[in-house]
């Protein structure tokens, strides 16, 4: 059986590079959210000590200095915005949708809408009107929505916010972006309650949550990563998944992107203790959706750095995370580009210092438009996935 590698790049910026780097740049965040239109990746809010209502994005089909990528800005947000989530439409691979989270004005809490589009072509924001809206849904936020091919986009459990009594929810909003309908499913509710987890949707129609806190509506604690919650979008029904293989710590606030070949990548994330951070994580883990095992890629040399509250998506071969907390307190920008290849290779670990540029041979495992370039501390780790 061939094998499949994994090789990511780590590319840290710190915050004293800013001064000598003449472009706009985005501060240090996290806790945004984040989707790719086309060749562009939005990050919408976030923040480090309060959050923002700065939208940014990175245009992946040019070529860019990794260590200083070319950071362009757009129009702002109605409102600061974190603790939210994203999608985009697949009738006009255009317009995204911001869905819950938490809205502020200068810096104070203000609920003013669960629901935002943002028109990528002609940078509008509109607050859209919709019918039937569930109104128990209003203030939900740690929540992230998936979008089918019909434009159906659903919304599971969540913790509501700025409320004398915190309550978490296990019901399914769904929002039908054809019509600006929005329902919520009173039958085939998941037992438990949900927040702060991954969801990724199969193409046969499964939405697999991952991590997260889970339990009654007052009380949760870190779900366990090996029963697997998994909700049919065509038959509106719950299932659990039992999930074999190697031993995942529970977590919350991670990221999972969806390969080609069906399996689930999570990436980092962190341990709480009554909501708050007590340890950040920088392990990897694979779950594979045919046989539901778990699997740890063993990586040689030094460890990948631990992230939480950060971005993840999958463009082409390549996987980017970006911003997010390595500790309760400290915020940075990070870049991790993975590919993954079907072909015989070593397990090895290469640290290339900063400023230093890439020779020739280690520019091939790179993105053709990224030529020689200098970078800042970056890792090149290959991981082996049998």
């Amino acid at each position: 059986m061939k094998s499949l590698y994994y090789i990511l790049f780590f590319v840290i910026f710190s915050s004293v590079y800013y001064f000598v780097i003449c472009q706009d740049v985005p501060s240090p965040r996290r806790e945004q959210t984040s989707t790719l239109v086309g060749t562009r990746l939005y990050f919408f809010g976030g923040g480090s000590t309060s959050p923002t209502n700065e939208v940014w994005y990175l245009d992946l089909s040019n070529s860019f200095n990794i260590s200083a990528p070319s950071w362009h800005s757009d129009v702002v947000m109605p409102v600061e915005y974190n603790f939210g989530t994203s999608c985009l439409s697949p009738i006009d691979n255009s317009t995204v949708f911001l869905i819950g989270g938490r809205t502020w004005i200068a810096n104070n809490y203000l609920y003013t809408s669960s629901v935002y589009k943002f028109n990528s072509k002609t940078s509008q924001w509109t607050t859209p009107t919709i019918n039937n809206f569930n109104s128990s849904f209003t203030t939900r936020n740690e929540i992230q929505a998936i979008i089918d091919n019909n434009g159906q986009i659903f919304v599971f459990g969540g913790i509501n916010y700025n409320s004398s009594t915190s309550l978490i929810y296990n019901d399914m909003n769904i929002l039908d972006i054809t019509t600006m309908t929005w329902s919520t499913l009173t039958q085939s509710q998941s037992s438990l309650t949900h927040a702060l987890y991954t969801a990724t949707l199969l193409p046969n129609g499964l939405i697999v949550y991952i991590g997260g806190l889970s339990g009654s509506s007052t009380s949760t604690s870190p779900s366990n990563m090996a029963q697997i919650q998994v909700f049919d979008i065509k038959s509106y029904t719950w299932s659990t998944k039992p999930a074999s293989g190697s031993t995942i710590a529970s977590r919350v606030a991670h990221s999972a992107v969806l390969t080609q070949n069906g399996n689930i990548i999570i990436y980092g994330g962190s341990t709480v203790n009554n909501s708050d951070i007590i340890g950040v994580l920088s392990d990897i883990a694979v779950l594979n959706t045919n046989s539901w095992v778990w699997s740890v890629p063993s990586v040689s040399g030094t460890s990948a750095s631990p992230l939480t509250q950060h971005s993840a998506v999958l463009y082409k071969n390549y996987m980017i995370l970006a911003f997010g907390a390595t500790s309760a307190s400290t915020f940075t920008i990070i870049f991790i580009f993975l590919i993954y290849k079907i072909t015989p290779g070593l397990l090895h670990l290469i640290y290339l210092h900063q400023q230093t540029k890439l020779n020739k041979h280690k520019v091939s495992v790179i993105p053709q438009q990224i030529k020689q370039i200098i970078i800042t501390h970056i890792y090149i780790l290959e991981l082996e996935l049998v």
